[in-house]
């Protein structure tokens, strides 16, 4: 797999892959904000899908995550919070570098001091209910952009770039 150095921006990767029409350089549409304590991360990707139920995104989290960025398909919903303080804390020690969440998020004082970039839709104070595990490792759809497990994730204040390894 080629590492891509964390300190790569997003516009020098599309400038870099602009001509690209194979799909294998993707770019999320700016719709994401960073709520996480890094402003820039990199890293491959893990995902899950779920829907307002964050059973396997806390149970992924609070395992090793080898420098990996977790993306959740979380459906785009506005209703339910898939991370909190508390799991962002778990992210940043089990070496996670970043998570990208199409969804909400709370807690932001917390999610701010923990050392993970995040990025996600919007703030939801109101947290999930935990009913069923979500799908792992299988390829999502983040806001109508495939992503799946293996990519290589680049996120900073420009946006988030996914591409093929």
């Amino acid at each position: 797999m080629t590492m891509i150095p964390v300190s790569t921006s997003t516009c020098d990767l599309c400038d870099l892959h602009k001509g690209d029409t194979s799909g294998a350089f993707r770019v999320l549409p700016p719709v994401f904000r960073s709520f996480g304590g890094r402003a820039a991360f990199a890293g491959p990707v893990t995902t899950v899908k779920c829907f307002e139920d964050n059973t396997s995104v806390k149970a992924l989290l609070e395992s090793p995550g080898h420098g990996r960025v977790l993306v959740v398909d979380g459906a785009g919903s506005l209703r339910r919070a898939l991370i909190g303080g508390n799991i962002a804390a778990a992210a940043a020690r089990n070496g996670w570098v970043g998570v990208v969440v199409d969804g909400c998020v709370r807690d932001l004082a917390e999610l701010a001091a923990a050392d993970v970039g995040l990025f996600a839709l919007a703030p939801m104070p109101l947290p999930t209910e935990r009913r069923q595990a979500g799908l792992v490792d299988g390829v999502v759809q983040v806001q109508g952009v495939r992503v799946q497990p293996g990519d290589w994730l680049v996120a900073d204040a420009d946006g988030i770039v996914v591409m093929a390894m």
